[in-house]
């Protein structure tokens, strides 16, 4: 077997023609009359004789000429013909080049759109994934290690948003499993991630939970001298006690007024299901009223601005400032938890029912699964209830103290 020499190849001077040299096992450097040396590796595969290219010197060294030939020899002890599997190698490269992470969470994106998620979710992914793309955008998602997922968060770390750098590697792991799904990657370096990141202290948005300042609060409302529309929405967040998003992106379509009932529908909710609003005598009165302002149009409580969209998710926690509830003190998604407070303390409904009524999905899945009643007789008293303790708080009065052995009804 002929054996080159490093200074053998590079003192390999171009001929009137081209010729071979020869380094054994196949393998030999073709030196062009016009100067170029390639490294070439020539085979029999089902008795045919073929010829692979391993590149150009010194791009290819001998050493990387001789272990390209040997891995070419172990495949075809295998019964592979290195041709193909080069050109195979070759065709995943290039896609893995077009399979960059922006791509790919483009993709997912998009997919997530098509399945109804809610705007103000897709929004924040987005906004969250804008973070990302500086960094590994480009990069083919595939071949993203763990440290450069690392380096994306520890950058959003370093401004102090230590939410949305959790948020964001929740995120990026999704991107990853969908890309594995696809078969575009074969693991999620995110995940890897777990635990290294800084724990945010929990933040509570404020609320009202005593009487006498839900009493206060109730007081205040009446005394808005703002936009008409956007009293409507302060008076309904405390009866309703929704989210936010879901009270102003509320449309006409979605009551059924001759029954009692507000069916959101699913797009519409946290959770991606479908929530019924028992409405009490008060909140169909309310609407009522709304209906002579608004019922021109598609939405219950529109944009100053346009009818074709909601009011802003910052007109009522504008209101609230407005008559004098610091950001400390109450917040628009307080309404909830002041309710929430309140009724619980009131000792006359079930936990399960008001925490329905409040849209909240249980945690534990055993328990779940046993608690999958909608509780829709006691939610209806439940709403006639606390429309008519918030008039009471208004006139001054305290909540009633709890009924012990009061009846609850789990019908459907």
């Amino acid at each position: 077997m002929t054996t080159l020499y490093a200074a053998t190849v590079a003192n390999a001077k171009p001929r009137d023609r081209d010729y071979k040299l020869s380094d054994g096992g196949g393998l030999y450097l073709l030196v062009r009359s016009g100067g170029a040396k390639l490294w070439r590796f020539n085979y029999r595969f089902f008795d045919k004789h073929r010829t692979l290219a391993f590149g150009a010197w010194p791009d290819v060294s001998l050493v990387d000429a001789r272990a390209r030939r040997d891995e070419a020899r172990r495949l075809l002890a295998a019964g592979v013909d290195p041709s193909h599997q080069q050109k195979v190698d070759a065709a995943k490269a290039r896609l893995e080049e077009n399979d960059t992470f922006k791509t790919v969470a483009l993709e997912w994106l998009a997919k997530n759109e098509r399945e109804g998620l809610a705007e103000i979710t897709l929004s924040k992914m987005k906004w969250l994934l804008d973070k990302a793309y500086p960094r590994i955008g480009t990069r083919p998602v595939a071949k993203i290690t763990a440290q450069e997922v690392l380096a994306v968060l520890r950058a959003v770390e370093e401004a102090g948003h230590y939410e949305s750098a959790r948020r964001l590697r929740s995120v990026l792991s999704r991107v990853f499993r969908y890309a594995i799904a696809t078969t575009r990657a074969e693991r999620d370096p995110a995940s890897d991630l777990r635990g290294a990141l800084t724990v945010p202290k929990s933040k509570h948005l404020a609320a009202i939970t005593t009487p006498n300042r839900a009493g206060d609060l109730m007081r205040a409302i009446e005394r808005f001298s703002g936009h008409v529309v956007t009293l409507y929405a302060l008076r309904l967040s405390a009866h309703l006690f929704v989210r936010p998003g879901e009270l102003r992106k509320a449309e006409w379509t979605e009551f059924d007024f001759e029954r009692g009932v507000w069916n959101v529908p699913a797009e519409k909710m946290k959770k991606r299901r479908p929530h019924r609003v028992p409405l009490s005598s008060q909140v169909v009165g309310l609407f009522e009223e709304l209906w002579e302002h608004t019922g021109h149009g598609g939405y219950c409580f529109p944009s100053v601005r346009t009818g074709k969209r909601p009011m802003s998710e910052n007109t009522v926690i504008g209101a609230l400032r407005a008559l004098g509830f610091p950001q400390d003190e109450m917040s628009a998604h307080g309404f909830r938890a002041m309710a929430a407070t309140l009724l619980n303390e009131s000792g006359r409904f079930n936990p399960d029912a008001i925490e329905r009524q409040l849209a909240h999905m249980e945690n534990n899945g055993v328990r779940r699964a046993y608690t999958r009643g909608e509780y829709w007789s006691e939610r209806v008293s439940l709403m006639q209830y606390w429309s008519d303790e918030l008039e009471r708080l208004r006139e001054g009065a305290q909540i009633l103290k709890p009924r012990f052995g009061a009846r609850r009804s789990d019908a459907p």
